[in-house]
C-alpha cells in the first residue's frame, strides 16, 4: 500500500491505492496485484478502529466509483480474490500460508469497498460496478458473467469446505463479514425487504444446496467458541518500535507494498472493546446465521436457512435419514447445549437459544430432557434480574424462554428438585439454599415490579405472569422468601388498585372540562388492566392451594400472616368465583390456629399448618380449569426480529461500523 505504510490516514497517499482507484485499467495479469495485496495487518476487532478505517476508505471508494465504468478495476480485483478461492483447500491441506494470507487481503479489500457501494448505490446499481471490465478500443465484451452473483456463492463455498485453522481463521472471518456486509442493503430501509438481488443469489440457484452444510457450519463455528490466533498466523514480526514487518516474498515485492497494516490488531495494543471480542469468527457467525435464519420468506419458496433451522437433528438420533424435510442435517446436540448454557450473556445467544427451542421440536425435546436445565435456566434469570442493565428486547427474549420452558410440566416438577446454593448475583438477600424452582419465581416477580414501577410495559406483565401461572400446579416447598414475595405483589397490586380506584372516583366527581373528560378513559383503562392482573395473581395462588396445599407450608404462612389483603375482593364482581377458595382456606386455618391458643411461636404456627393441610378435604375446594399459557409468535414476526437482529449487527458485529446518519430500519434512539 506504499512504503512503510502503518496509519490509516496514510491511506490516501499509498501509490498502489491511487492505481486502483483510478480511470487506468490493470490487466488481472499485471504483478500489481500481487504487490496491492502483499500487506500485513489484522482486521478492526473494535468499533472504533473500524470507524477510523471506514472513514479512510469512503473517499477512496467514491473516487472508485466514478473511475470504475472507464477502468473496470473493481471487477478485476474481486476476479484476482476469486481466482485465489479455487485453490484455497489445498492451500490449506498444503500449510501454503502466503497464499491464504493473500486471498484474505484481497477480500478485505473488497469487503471495505463494498461496504461503501452498499451505502450509495441500490442492488443493480452495485451490480453495474461488478460488471464493467477493462475493453480494448474498438472490441465488445463478449463475456457475460454475473460477477457478483459468482462471488457471493464463492464465500459460500468457502466457509463450507475450507476448514477452520490458525492459518485459516482470518479468511473465514472475512468471509461470514462480507456475507453480512452484502446483506446490509436492509439496514437503509424501514420496510422489510422480502426480495433483491443478494437474496436470490442465497435463496435460489447454486447456493441453495449449500443451505444445510452453511447453517452447520455457521453454528459449529458458535459451538467451537475459537479465540483469534496467535500473532504468528497474521504474518506479522516484530521490529524493534513494537511495528509488524513484511515477510520477505519470493517475488521480490517487499518494497513499496503495504508493509504494515496495524489497524486494531496484531502489532497495537489490544483497547477495551478488542479485549472484550476475542472471538471474533464465533460472533459473526451467530450473527450472520441469525441473519440468515430471519430472511422472509420469498414470493414463490420459502427461507431455507429458517427451514435448515428448524429441522436438524442430534447425530444420536438413530431415527431414519434423510429427513423428510429440506435442508435437514445432524449435528451434536449436547455440544450446542453447552455452548448455549455456557455462552448466554449476549442478545445474540440468547435470541439463538429462544429460536431453537420455540422452532425446532428436535432441540427443545432435547433441551427439556437434561438433567442439568439449572445450567441453561440459571444465565437467563441473571439477565432478568438485571433488567435494569438489558435492552427491552432482550427482556423479552429471556422471559420468552422461560415461558416456553413452563408449557412443561416435566419442567414444572423438576425445577423445584435442584437445590442451589450462594447465588452470588442475586444481591437483595442471602440465599444459602434455595430450589431453583423458588429462584424463578423470585426473578420474575421482582421483573414485574419493576415494570411496575419503571416501564409499564402490559406485554412483559403478561408473559411473566403466564410464566407463573404455567408453573402454579407444580409449584413445591416454595421457600420462605418465594412465598412472601407472592403475597406481597400482591399488597403491592391492592395498593395501587385502590390508588387509581380513588383517583378514578375523584375524576367523576370533579368537573369534565372543555375537553369531554378525556382523562377518565386513562384511570378506566388502568384499573382494568390493574384488576386483570389481580385476578391473575389469585387464580396463581388458588392453582397452587387447589393442587399442592400441603407442599407449601411457607406460602399457606405468608397468606395467612397478610389474610387481611384479601378481604376487599371477596365482595368484588370481578373476583368473587376465586375468591371462594381462599376464603375456604383462610377461614379453615384461622379456626385451626384458634383452636391451638394465643401467642403462638412460629414454629408452632407452622405445625399447625402442616397438620391441617393434610386434614382439610379436597372436596371443599372448588375446582377450576388448569391454568395453561401457551406462547405464540405475533402475526408477521420478521416486523420485530428483523430490525432487532440488525440493531445487534450494528452494535455488536466484530470490526463493523456504520455511521449513523441513514440507518433507516430501527429508531437509533432505542440503540
Amino acid at each position: 500500500m506504499g512504503a512503510n505504510t502503518s496509519q490509516v490516514s496514510d491511506l490516501s497517499e499509498s501509490q498502489s491505492i491511487r492505481t486502483l482507484i483510478g480511470p487506468d485499467a490493470i490487466s488481472e495479469n499485471e504483478p500489481f496485484w500481487n504487490q496491492l495485496i502483499s500487506f500485513t495487518f489484522s482486521s478492526p476487532n473494535s468499533s472504533a478502529d473500524a470507524k477510523l478505517l471506514e472513514e479512510a476508505v469512503v473517499p477512496l471508494a467514491k473516487t472508485l466509483i466514478q473511475n470504475n465504468p472507464r477502468s473496470g478495476n473493481f471487477g478485476a480485483l474481486v476476479r484476482v480474490f476469486l481466482s485465489r478461492t479455487k485453490e484455497l483447500k489445498i492451500s490449506t491441506e498444503c500449510q501454503d500460508q502466503l497464499f491464504i494470507w493473500q486471498a484474505h487481503n484481497a477480500l478485505f479489500l473488497v469487503r471495505c469497498l463494498l461496504k461503501v457501494f452498499i451505502r450509495e448505490m441500490n442492488e443493480e446499481e452495485l451490480r453495474l460496478q461488478f460488471s464493467y471490465q477493462e475493453r480494448a478500443p474498438g472490441t465488445h465484451d463478449s463475456i457475460c458473467e454475473d460477477l457478483l452473483g459468482e462471488l457471493v456463492c464463492n464465500l459460500v463455498h468457502l466457509i463450507v469446505e475450507v476448514p477452520l485453522l490458525d492459518i485459516t481463521y482470518n479468511i473465514l472471518f472475512e468471509a461470514v463479514t462480507t456475507l453480512l456486509i452484502l446483506l446490509s442493503y436492509q439496514l437503509f430501509h424501514k420496510e422489510i425487504l422480502r426480495e433483491g438481488l443478494i437474496f436470490g443469489y442465497l435463496t435460489k440457484g447454486r447456493c441453495l444446496s449449500l443451505t444445510s452444510r452453511l447453517v452447520k457450519t455457521l453454528l459449529y463455528n458458535f459451538i467451537r467458541h475459537e479465540k483469534y490466533p496467535p500473532a504468528a498466523h497474521v504474518f506479522q514480526t516484530q521490529d524493534s518500535d513494537g511495528g509488524g514487518l513484511l515477510y520477505g516474498l519470493a517475488s521480490g515485492v517487499a518494497s513499496g507494498l503495504w508493509s504494515v497494516f496495524t489497524l486494531g490488531g496484531v502489532g497495537s495494543r489490544p483497547g477495551a472493546e478488542q479485549e472484550q471480542n476475542p472471538l471474533p469468527l464465533s460472533n459473526q457467525s451467530l450473527l450472520l446465521l441469525l441473519i440468515l435464519a430471519n430472511l422472509t420468506d420469498g414470493p414463490d419458496c420459502p427461507n431455507p436457512y429458517h427451514q435448515a433451522i428448524t429441522c436438524f437433528k442430534n447425530t444420536q438420533d438413530s431415527s431414519s435419514f434423510p429427513s423428510p424435510q429440506p435442508h435437514s442435517f445432524q449435528i451434536n446436540f449436547n455440544s450446542l447445549y453447552t455452548a448455549l448454557c455456557e455462552q448466554q450473556k449476549s442478545d445474540q445467544v440468547t435470541l439463538l437459544l429462544y429460536t431453537l427451542l420455540h422452532q425446532n421440536s428436535n432441540m427443545r425435546t432435547y433441551i427439556l430432557s437434561r438433567t442439568d436445565m439449572e445450567n441453561l435456566v440459571l444465565p437467563i434469570l441473571e439477565i432478568l434480574y438485571h433488567v435494569e442493565e438489558r435492552n427491552s428486547h432482550h427482556v423479552y427474549m429471556a422471559l420468552i424462554i422461560l415461558l416456553i420452558l413452563t408449557e412443561d410440566d416435566t419442567f414444572n416438577r423438576s425445577i423445584h428438585e435442584v437445590t442451589l446454593k450462594n447465588i452470588s448475583w442475586y444481591t437483595e438477600r442471602v440465599l444459602t439454599e434455595i430450589s431453583l424452582g423458588s429462584l424463578l419465581i423470585l426473578v420474575v416477580i421482582r421483573t414485574i415490579q419493576f415494570n411496575m414501577t419503571r416501564t409499564r410495559d402490559k406485554y412483559l406483565h403478561t408473559n411473566c405472569l403466564a410464566a407463573l401461572a404455567n408453573m402454579s400446579s407444580q409449584f413445591r416447598n416454595l421457600h420462605q422468601y418465594a412465598a412472601q414475595r407472592i403475597i406481597s405483589l400482591f399488597a403491592l397490586l391492592s395498593k395501587k388498585h385502590n390508588k387509581v380506584l380513588e383517583q378514578a372516583t375523584q375524576s367523576l366527581r370533579g368537573p369534565l372540562g372543555a375537553d369531554d373528560g378525556t382523562v377518565l378513559p386513562d384511570y378506566a383503562q388502568d384499573l382494568n388492566v390493574i384488576e386483570e392482573v389481580i385476578r391473575m395473581m389469585l387464580e396463581i395462588i388458588n392453582s397452587c392451594l387447589s393442587n399442592s396445599l400441603h407442599h407449601n407450608p411457607n406460602l399457606l404462612y405468608a397468606l395467612l400472616y397478610k389474610r387481611e389483603l384479601f378481604e376487599q375482593f371477596r365482595s368484588h364482581p370481578s373476583f368473587q368465583d376465586i375468591m371462594q377458595n381462599l376464603d375456604t382456606v383462610i377461614g379453615f386455618f384461622s379456626q385451626r390456629l384458634e383452636q391451638a391458643g394465643s401467642d403462638l411461636s412460629v414454629e408452632r404456627v407452622q405445625e399447625v399448618i402442616k397438620k391441617g393441610a393434610v386434614a382439610l378435604p379436597k372436596d371443599r375446594l372448588k375446582k377450576f380449569p388448569e391454568l395453561k399459557f401457551k406462547y405464540v409468535e405475533e402475526e408477521q414476526p420478521e416486523d420485530f426480529f428483523i430490525p432487532y437482529v440488525w440493531s445487534l449487527v450494528f452494535n455488536s458485529g466484530v470490526g463493523l461500523y456504520w455511521n449513523s446518519q441513514g440507518i433507516e430500519l430501527f429508531s437509533m434512539d432505542s440503540q
